[in-house]
């Protein structure tokens, strides 16, 4: 575990650990010189989660008013999308400095949400259900892309030992964000209306962006291995390298290739599970904002679970668990789960499976998953994290969503996409606990390079 001194470079004092705040700072594993970092990356993704929250429910209701047996085509389109904005991004990161790229992401999106704003008060009918079509698949794309981009800055600003302690009570921004975006839409939706929603939330983009300049300010070194080449670069200096490095980097490395393993073995089993819930509220609801509401009551119930976990149960998990153990854990909940679908097909029992499941991988998986890239070099960091992040994860959206359209059409219901799912699942665990021993190793030797090379670790 990394040591601080009372004084900083990021700009905190020990009082930062002393004093009335002492047992709250130990509580949350934040040692002396942390604490402001935190503080701003906690901002930053509030600020971005509540602005996912305000929209996901207008999404998730654009996807069933445009038809349930539209959302295969829906997923494929989110895929395309996904697809082209990755040579762009690849472009941004090989030629800007981070903070950079980092602001012209979120502020593209931020204009891509006052576009929608004036097409939904502008159409009506058939058109509005395009609009709200677009908008779903506008919506899946924006949420990868803003919350890899994020995880790229932590992964590149952090240790893998302050990861493991840190990520949980981040990932907590998270929830905190959820629960408020979530709070709005489900009770302003029906009051103020998409286009206001919208508007909210393209302005709390901006929050994200000003919160990721102060949180680069405290955090001028890089506390990359002693075999990265930009080790002692600025951290503002062009990445450089291929546009497409992402995609190559990911097949030539098998831990790389595990990771997209990993991510697309949950996106397909994420899938097979929002589907049966979209049917479930479709059949349940006709009015378009009662749907929007149900959409954001189970993101509340989803984030209240997580909130505690994350601050006091994730960090502690993962430094004593290892992280192998800690992400093999929601593998084997999904195993379990999809079991009990098999075998009990029932409306009750798919919600609740999934309220558990995501709350599950808001506490444990996620935070671990980025714990994986603390290791890799910071052109992996940004490059071949962001092509697994989205295009990875969306291929593994598609697989899932068009495999319960097929399973739909045979007439097959609950139980046979459970059964589909069960080895799918079985064969997460294993490729989960294969990651979590092989960063665990790659970590140790980094540690080891890194005494051995008399390279100071920057907090």
């Amino acid at each position: 575990m990394a040591q601080f001194s009372p004084q900083s470079p990021q700009g905190n004092s020990a009082a930062e650990g002393a004093g009335p705040l002492n047992f709250s700072w130990r509580l949350l594993l934040i040692l002396p010189g942390e604490g402001r970092r935190v503080a701003w990356a906690w901002l930053y993704l509030v600020s971005v989660f509540s602005a996912y929250y305000i929209i996901r429910p207008i999404r998730d209701e654009a996807g069933v008013a445009g038809g349930v047996a539209n959302l295969s085509w829906l997923f494929t389109g989110t895929l395309l999308a996904t697809i082209a904005l990755n040579p762009p991004f690849g472009a941004l990161v090989k030629r800007l400095p981070r903070l950079k790229f980092i602001g012209m992401t979120y502020r593209f999106f931020m204009l891509n949400l006052l576009i929608f704003l004036v097409l939904f008060s502008v159409s009506k009918g058939s058109a509005n259900i395009w609009v709200g079509r677009a908008f779903f698949i506008w919506t899946s794309v924006f949420n990868l892309f803003v919350v890899s981009v994020f995880w790229a800055f932590m992964v590149d600003l952090f240790t893998t030992s302050q990861g493991k302690r840190l990520f949980g009570i981040i990932a907590a921004a998270a929830t905190v964000g959820g629960i408020l975006g979530a709070g709005v839409t489900a009770t302003a939706v029906q009051r103020l209306g998409v286009p206001t929603l919208l508007l909210i939330a393209a302005a709390l983009l901006e929050v994200g962006v000003f919160s990721a300049r102060r949180l680069a300010r405290l955090s001028p070194g890089l506390p990359s291995r002693p075999s990265d080449a930009n080790i002692n670069a600025n951290p503002e200096t062009p990445i450089g390298g291929s546009v497409i490095a992402g995609l190559v980097n990911a097949i030539r490395s098998p831990y790389l290739l595990n990771v997209c393993l990993y991510m697309l073995l949950y996106a397909i089993l994420s899938t097979f599970l929002y589907f049966q819930q979209a049917a479930i509220v479709d059949r349940t609801f006709a009015d378009r904002a009662a749907r929007a509401a149900f959409f954001a009551r189970v993101d509340l119930l989803v984030n209240v679970l997580t909130l505690g976990g994350q601050c006091f149960l994730t960090g502690r998990t993962i430094s004593r668990a290892g992280v192998a153990l800690t992400l093999t854990f929601v593998p084997a909940v999904t195993s379990a789960g999809f079991v009990l679908l098999g075998i009990m097909p029932t409306a009750g029992l798919v919600i609740g499976f999934a309220t558990l499941r995501r709350a599950g991988n808001f506490v444990f998986a996620r935070p671990t998953r980025e714990v994986l890239f603390t290791v890799v070099s910071r052109e992996d960091k940004y490059k071949t994290k962001n092509f697994i992040d989205t295009v990875v994860y969306r291929f593994g959206d598609q697989v899932g969503a068009w495999t319960s359209s097929f399973v739909t059409m045979l007439g097959l219901g609950v139980g046979a996409i459970a059964w589909t799912a069960v080895p799918l699942a079985l064969l997460w665990v294993g490729n989960a606990w294969w990651l979590g021993r092989r960063q665990e190793k790659l970590a140790g030797t980094a540690r080891h390079q890194t005494r051995h090379a008399v390279v100071p670790e920057v907090a």
